[in-house]
């Protein structure tokens, strides 16, 4: 692996609840000149009190941890320590934890399987004020910014989704004539419509959307 020689040593601090991880970060660390491993805490709570006493100027932080995560511990540390420069770095891509951590004022975001030169470079980026997005992140920022499609319940009428509703609790289209006082012919044309807006084919198909999208209550 190949060290760079710079005049200016970045202190980096580990924030991990696995062994092992803080392990392997910390020899990978050590295999560069311009890196200074200065503090390792294994929750978010440790971090705070280690930033206090290290002041770090690069923080690989995890996400999911015992005690306080990633996002809140983030959140809390530049709000004492806003030079600090925070990674987030973690296994999962899924729009919460993009954005919450991002929100909360981490400047990267990586996935663990990152290689050692990708996080080398993102942490010199890091110190220089430079962010860096994994290109799973990045691709969930650019879906999360996509306009979503109308929910189905905003296009039914209040007495469509009464026959929903009924539909869902298994009832044939006579109880239903009987139970909302209209005829058989009425109750078929508004599951016809049901099946339309919903999108699905079959009365089963609509049951199963309805559960799946809470557009009913059970």
């Amino acid at each position: 692996m190949n060290s760079l020689n710079t005049s200016r040593t970045i202190r980096v601090m580990l924030v991990d609840d696995h062994n092992v991880v803080r392990s392997g970060l910390a020899t990978f660390l050590s295999a560069y000149e311009d890196f200074e491993l200065v503090g390792e805490a294994k929750n978010g709570l440790e971090a705070i009190q280690l930033c206090r006493q290290h002041k770090p100027d690069v923080i690989l932080m995890d996400l999911m941890m015992p005690e306080m995560d990633g996002i809140a511990a983030t959140r809390a540390i530049l709000a004492d320590y806003p030079e600090i420069k925070i990674i987030a770095m973690t296994s999962f891509e899924e729009e919460k934890l993009v954005q919450g951590v991002l929100s909360a004022g981490a400047i990267s975001y990586l996935i663990k399987n990152v290689s050692s030169e990708e996080l080398a470079k993102a942490i010199r980026d890091a110190a220089s004020g430079r962010s860096t997005l994994s290109p799973e992140a990045a691709r969930v920022l650019i879906q999360a910014t996509r306009p979503t499609p109308k929910q189905p319940l905003f296009d039914l009428t209040e007495r469509e989704h009464e026959v929903l509703i009924l539909v869902v609790e298994g009832q044939s289209n006579q109880q239903i004539a009987d139970a909302l006082v209209i005829s058989l012919a009425t109750v078929k044309a508004h599951i016809s419509n049901i099946l339309s807006k919903l999108q699905v084919s079959s009365r089963a198909e609509a049951i199963s959307y309805a559960i799946k999208h809470k557009l009913v209550s059970l």
